[in-house]
C-alpha cells in the first residue's frame, strides 16, 4: 500500500466518523441547544488539547488560527446545526455536499492548483449520490435553512483550502488544538447570550458529549489536518461524502431505519465519486506549500 493510499484511508476516517454526529445528538443530546452544543464539542477538547502540546500560536499567527477557527468550527458547526432544525435532513445533506465542488474552484484561487474536469465531474457525481442518499420527494424548503447550509458549505470549504495555504510549523496535533480553541471561545459568547442554560446532564448526555468532542472533534480533526496537510484539496475534500453515507447505514442499524434501493445505489455513486476525485489526482505534482505559511 502506498504512502498516499495509507494518507487517503486514514483520512477517510474522519468524515466517516462525523457522520455519526447526527444520531448522537438526536439520541443522546438535549433537544434545541445547537450553539451550546457546537460550543461544548469545541471548546473543551481544544482546552485538553492545548494541556497537551502546552504551546500556543507566535503573535503573528493568532489573526489565522481565530480565521480558521471559525471557518472549521464556529461558523460551520453553528450553521450545520441551523440548517439542521431549519430543514430535512436530506435537504440539508444535499446543499453542503457542493463544499468539494467549492473546493475546486476555491484552490485554484488560493493555492494555484489547476482546475480539473474530473475533479469537477467528481464532485458533481458525488452531489448526486448524496441527492439520492438523503433527498426525499417530499422534502421542504425554508430560506434561513437554505441560507444556513450554503454558509456551512462555503466556510467548510474555505476552511479547508485556508488550513492547506497557512500551515504553522507545527504538528497536527497542534493545529487541531489551536483551532477548537479559538472556535470554541468565539462561540462561547455567541451561546451565552442567545441560548438559556442546558438542563441537568444525564448519564446519556455525557456520553454524547463526550464522543462529539474527544472522538468526534479532537482524534477526527488530527486526523482531517494530517489529512490537509499531506493531500491536495481536491483529493481530500470529497472524501466529506462519506459523512451521509455513515449517517444513513448508521439509522439503518440502530434506528431500524428503511434502506431503500435508491439509497443503496447512492453509497455506489458517493463511492464511485470518491473513487474518481482521487483518479484525478494521479501523476500530479505534490503542492508546494506557500512560502508565506511558514512566516
Amino acid at each position: 500500500m502506498t504512502s498516499r493510499t495509507t494518507d487517503i484511508l486514514l483520512t477517510a476516517t474522519a468524515p466517516a466518523v462525523w457522520g455519526s454526529t447526527y444520531i448522537v445528538t438526536t439520541e443522546l443530546l438535549p433537544a434545541n441547544y445547537p450553539l451550546t452544543v457546537a460550543l461544548l464539542r469545541a471548546l473543551p477538547a481544544g482546552l485538553l488539547l492545548l494541556l497537551i502540546v502546552r504551546k500556543l500560536p507566535e503573535r503573528a499567527w493568532w489573526g489565522r488560527i481565530f480565521v480558521l477557527g471559525a471557518l472549521n468550527f464556529s461558523i460551520l458547526w453553528a450553521m450545520l446545526f441551523l440548517a439542521a432544525y431549519r430543514l430535512p435532513g436530506g435537504v440539508a445533506a444535499t446543499i453542503t455536499s457542493v463544499q468539494p465542488l467549492l473546493v475546486v474552484f476555491l484552490a485554484s484561487v488560493f493555492l494555484g492548483s489547476p482546475v480539473r474536469a474530473l475533479s469537477v465531474a467528481a464532485a458533481v457525481v458525488g452531489i448526486g449520490g448524496v441527492a439520492l442518499l438523503v433527498l426525499t420527494p417530499n422534502a421542504a424548503l425554508d430560506a434561513i435553512g437554505i441560507a444556513a447550509a450554503i454558509a456551512a458549505a462555503v466556510s467548510m470549504a474555505f476552511g479547508t483550502v485556508l488550513s492547506r495555504r497557512w500551515q504553522p510549523p507545527v504538528s497536527a496535533l497542534t493545529f487541531t488544538a489551536w483551532q477548537l480553541t479559538a472556535g470554541g471561545l468565539l462561540l462561547l459568547p455567541v451561546a451565552l447570550l442567545l441560548e438559556p442554560p442546558l438542563p441537568a446532564l444525564t448519564v446519556q448526555n455525557w456520553i454524547g458529549f463526550g464522543w462529539l468532542g474527544l472522538v468526534g472533534a479532537a482524534l477526527t480533526y488530527i486526523v482531517w489536518f494530517r489529512g490537509v496537510a499531506r493531500l491536495e484539496p481536491s483529493a481530500i475534500a470529497p472524501l466529506a461524502f462519506l459523512s451521509p453515507v455513515t449517517a444513513v447505514i448508521l439509522g439503518w442499524a440502530l434506528l431500524g431505519q428503511s434502506l431503500s434501493a435508491w439509497q443503496v445505489a447512492g453509497i455506489g455513486i458517493v463511492i464511485a465519486s470518491i473513487w474518481l476525485s482521487q483518479h484525478a489526482q494521479r501523476g500530479a505534482q505534490p503542492l508546494v506549500r506557500p512560502a508565506a505559511a511558514t512566516r
